[in-house]
């Protein structure tokens, strides 16, 4: 199914509540502050107007206008070899992979994720086509070395899956090995930094802190021109108020403080504003992935980066399951559908992501690729014109005809409805006779399927041999 670019239908906020977003927005950052943690970071903001007391940082409106005014409202983000890139700005919608998660669900049965589960996601994610980016979604338990975890990564991704890779970092070693990498496989510095196939996360720490390690990967990453993503994830109750409205000002005010620095240490540096809101479970006020509530606080997101006209990256298709049954399905949905139709950008976790972010499941990555299908038909919308109307063909026809056979059938098929490559649609004798399986078995032959073919890999040999030979540390078998 082609890509439909425009979400926007849903809108959670009236644009006088995105006003007092951000005027209290704006008013925070005057009047209470981001704690920061390096001095450096003191020196920066004070050079551009802002004042710096006891490492609590006031930004005046006039900075955090020119600092939003200074971000691009457009980053194109590039896969390879054919992959098609990714406008993100506007409304435009797609979706990928994410999470760091530590677990992996294997065949049932739940483990510590391995660098080899990273390279067997990233295979698979390459075959499923309504999946459009690929975000490194497991933490390796079998690399030691903090300092050896960007690089083997990020390798993981590029030499297995065609599209966009992105990750969170862990060291600034780390990120210029990633880089370094990067630029031999595009061939250049200035190869890269024109057509961009990594990209980054670094968080802001909420509630209004900025973190000393963070912040510097943050200018690190700016000032090499390679784009970025700053989300915050407040906690409706515990890092943010309660209220939805108290955590969409909270993750609006720090995220803003991570797009301010980067773009008082490189104007015009491409940056994503982010929200990866969500809320405390009201029986214990343990950490959720999938409430409702998260949706809502991510559709609303897109309506403030819209307002800003920066590109937004989301949150979705999380589940709170231990299993994938009805709620991981169900849960997975409903966020990936609000926050798509919402306009949300470059929406993340949105497929393989479960058990509170903390685990990943192939048969789920299968799956969602068909929820993200139908979430994309339902925002592409219905589109009314001569042709689509159809009124010639039901004159020809008329009363009590059939429209089986007309050629305009066979040309709008297609094109007007989602085939789910997952679902099942059979009658039940047929269903019966292909063994009763349910969704979760047909996943897991398709999972089977894909990764029982041999591994390829996706950067050309001398270049790859070139990279293992720069960078030992990466483990490729």
């Amino acid at each position: 199914m082609k890509h439909i670019s425009e979400g926007g239908h849903y809108k959670p906020l009236q644009q006088e509540d995105i006003e007092k977003i951000h005027a209290a927005s704006l008013q925070v950052l005057a009047e209470v502050g981001i704690q920061i943690n390096d001095p450096e970071d003191a020196a920066i903001f004070t050079s551009h107007g802002a004042s710096v007391d006891n490492d609590i940082v006031r930004f005046p409106e006039k900075l955090v206008l020119k600092c939003i005014d200074s971000a691009p409202s457009e980053i194109t983000l590039y896969g390879r070899n054919g992959s098609p890139p990714l406008s993100i700005g506007e409304k435009r919608v797609y979706y990928g992979t994410g999470g760091t998660a530590l677990f992996i669900l294997d065949n049932g049965t739940r483990r510590k994720a391995t660098l080899q589960d990273l390279k067997n996601i990233s295979r698979l994610v390459d075959h499923l086509d309504n999946i459009h980016f690929f975000l490194l979604p497991t933490y390796p338990d079998d690399i030691e070395q903090k300092e050896d975890i960007d690089i083997n990564r990020f390798f993981a991704g590029l030499d297995n899956t065609n599209k966009h890779v992105m990750g969170g970092v862990y060291t600034a070693e780390g990120v210029q090995q990633v880089i370094e990498m990067s630029e031999l496989i595009a061939g250049s510095s200035e190869a890269l930094r024109e057509k961009p196939f990594i990209s980054f996360i670094t968080c802001v720490m909420d509630p209004l802190l900025l973190d000393k390690e963070y912040s510097r990967l943050m200018k690190q990453i700016a000032t090499a021109r390679i784009p970025l993503a700053t989300p915050a994830e407040p906690m409706c109750g515990t890092t943010s108020p309660v209220t939805l409205a108290g955590n969409i000002l909270i993750n609006n005010v720090d995220t803003l403080a991570g797009i301010i620095l980067t773009q008082l240490v490189s104007p015009g540096a491409p940056v994503l504003y982010g929200c990866i809101g969500t809320a405390a479970d009201p029986i214990d006020m343990k950490y959720l992935g999938a409430p409702i509530e998260s949706a809502l606080i991510n559709a609303a997101a897109a309506q403030l980066a819209q307002y800003y006209k920066l590109p937004y990256y989301a949150t979705a298709g999380i589940s709170d399951s231990k299993a994938v049954d009805g709620q991981c399905a169900y849960e997975s949905a409903m966020s990936n559908l609000m926050c798509g139709l919402a306009g949300a950008n470059y929406i993340h976790d949105a497929a393989g992501l479960m058990e509170f972010a903390k685990t990943v499941s192939p048969e789920k990555y299968v799956i969602d690729n068909d929820i993200i299908g139908m979430a994309m038909r339902a925002i592409e919308g219905i589109e009314v014109n001569e042709k689509t109307l159809a009124f010639d063909l039901i004159k020809k026809i008329g009363p009590g005809g059939n429209f089986l056979s007309s050629s305009h059938t066979r040309r709008y098929l297609r094109k007007e409805h989602y085939i789910p490559a997952l679902s099942d649609r059979l009658n039940r004798s047929q269903w019966e006779s292909k063994g009763t399986k349910d969704t979760y078995e047909r996943a897991r032959e398709q999972v089977n399927e894909i990764l029982s073919s041999p591994p390829r890999s996706i950067i050309p040999e001398e270049i790859r041999k070139k990279i293992l030979e720069t960078f030992p540390t990466i483990r490729s078998a």
